[in-house]
């Protein structure tokens, strides 16, 4: 499986970006998508998760703020941020684990169940 993120940049607080994550290789089987993401000096936490059913979920602190989706059509998995703060200035990850259920904690993502990851795209809020 192959993760391709793109979309992250420079917005003013308050701003918009849609980040996009372009994936491949993973046949027919069943996989739960998500975002995470990485301050500098913090640890990784995740964003939002999204089933194949299109069922999603999301931390607190962009509840509301973000919504993910994916487009199966296209193999590419979305995250649209509004409303943008400087508190998630971070790298962003996609990531597919292979089950049919997302895992989640306090709506949150659990990193440890994602064996696929693309490699970032910085966004930055100032």
């Amino acid at each position: 499986v192959q993760l391709v993120e793109s979309g992250g940049g420079s917005v003013q607080a308050g701003g918009s970006l849609r980040l996009s994550c372009e994936f491949s290789g993973y046949g027919s089987y069943h996989y739960c998508l998500a975002w995470f993401r990485q301050a500098p000096g913090k640890e990784r936490e995740g964003v939002a998760s999204v089933e194949d059913d299109g069922s999603s979920t999301y931390a607190d602190s962009v509840k509301g703020r973000f919504t993910i989706s994916q487009d199966n059509a296209k193999n590419t998995l979305y995250l649209q941020m509004n409303s943008l703060k400087p508190e998630d200035t971070a790298m962003y990850y996609c990531a597919a684990a292979p089950m049919r259920i997302c895992r989640v904690e306090s709506g949150r993502p659990v990193s440890t169940d994602f064996d696929y990851w693309g490699q970032g795209t910085q966004v930055t809020v100032s």
